[in-house]
């Protein structure tokens, strides 16, 4: 594999003191529109910060009441906002406050402002949408930059969409003065040698001079500090589907499938199932004998470690789960209202790291069918793909936090 490309900026000026010394402050910032994935990326990035020597304080801020559910890693807490909802073609509303969604995102916006002011951040990354959902972090970001403390980042996952969606959802935001105005840096939690972000979508020099390749993220560190559990006595192949809003067809099909012999099948719907899709489908599970039914875990990882295959969607976490522990997988897709997922995952199959089937595609037959066909060779993951992304976050925020000497930069 080529050298992972890194686009460098010039050096920073040195990171201002804080005046009453101590820890310093990082704070993460996710919307968390449909599903868990990016409070997940955070997640996992505040337990890898929090091993910096020294460690730092963490606050994050989640867009979604279910983050309340998730065990935090010590010194991390978080801010929850009112969440927003999405419907099926990507348009935003209050998901369960009866407010206007311009109410909403003035609430939000009020309440994200007020807490990084008071926080003071030395650090601030922010998940994948630079000017946040709706605009909801501008404030923020025009008074810390007027401060000058903290360093911002934005976080990118490998792929966003198709590259003409996303050029124009980027004219749309206004994303590419945002970043002019107010970060530092662009960190893609990803390897160019799978999906080159920077040149895929045409961003040019100015994007590139922020943006660094940090590699993908290994899970495997969300259960650094707690044991595996040991094997089960009878292999079972887990299906699940994020959040679980779009995914009640998915589920249903692996309800009917046929499991190889000796194996039980685990279904894990999500909490933003509809109820009524839930309920249809543990009847059906409950009819068969070899099947079980979880509406909710705040920690699938060692169901999905544990598993002999697993059927799943293709967002990032999710996919970044299956290889760090590599967990041969078919991937269905989403492909409305955005093209991210089965862009990923057909690069996947092409390298044999994954299976896919078009989930419109998808019939209880044809399920049955590649459980019982032969793996992907997803044990080749670390040898096609940089998942040392951990580490390089590590390392840059050590140098943007000036840790090495212990924040006595100038």
């Amino acid at each position: 594999m080529r050298q992972i490309i890194s686009y460098d900026r010039e050096t920073l000026p040195p990171l201002p003191l804080r005046p009453e010394g101590g820890p310093a402050r990082i704070a993460l910032y996710s919307h968390d529109t449909l599903g868990f994935g990016h409070w997940r990326r955070n997640l996992l990035l505040a337990g890898a910060l929090r091993r910096l020597d020294p460690a730092p304080q963490v606050l994050m801020i989640a867009g979604m009441h279910e983050a309340g559910a998730f065990e935090l890693p010590e010194g991390v807490d978080t801010l929850t906002l009112p969440a927003y909802g999405k419907d099926s073609a990507g348009d935003y509303r209050a998901r369960d406050l009866g407010l206007a969604l311009s109410e909403l995102s003035a609430l939000r916006a009020a309440s994200i402002c007020a807490a990084l002011e008071s926080y003071d951040p030395d650090l601030l990354i922010v998940d994948n949408v630079p000017r946040g959902a709706q605009g909801e972090m501008v404030p923020a970001l025009v008074a810390l930059r007027a401060r000058g403390r903290a360093r911002i980042v934005l976080g990118l996952r490998d792929v966003i969409d198709t590259a003409a969606a996303v050029r124009g959802q980027w004219l749309r935001q206004r994303n590419h003065p945002a970043l002019r105005r107010w970060f530092d840096e662009v960190w893609i939690y990803g390897d160019p040698d799978f999906y080159d972000l920077v040149a895929e979508y045409g961003f040019g020099p100015e994007f590139a001079a922020r943006a660094r390749f940090m590699g993908y993220l290994d899970q495997r560190e969300r259960l650094v500090d707690a044991a595996l559990p040991a094997p089960q006595a009878t292999p079972y192949v887990l299906c699940t589907v994020g959040g679980g809003r779009d995914g009640a067809r998915i589920c249903d099909i692996f309800a009917q499938a046929r499991l190889p012999a000796g194996h039980r099948g685990i279904l894990i719907t999500g909490s933003q199932m509809p109820a009524p899709d839930r309920a249809a489908l543990r009847a059906r599970i409950d009819a068969r004998g070899d099947m079980e039914m979880l509406d909710f875990t705040p920690e699938p990882l060692p169901l999905i470690a544990g598993a002999a295959r697993v059927v799943a969607m293709g967002g990032y976490n999710t996919v970044t789960e299956l290889l760090s522990f590599g967990v041969p997988a078919l991937i269905l897709p989403r492909t409305r209202p955005r093209r991210e997922q089965i862009l990923r995952a057909e690069r996947l199959a092409a390298l044999d790291l994954a299976g896919m089937i078009d989930p419109d595609a998808l019939t209880p037959e044809n399920l049955s069918t590649w459980l019982s066909a032969p793996p992907p060779r997803v044990e080749r993951a670390r040898e096609l793909l940089d998942i040392s992304g951990l580490d390089a976050v590590r390392a840059r925020a050590r140098a943007l936090l000036c840790l090495d000497a212990r924040r006595i930069c100038a």
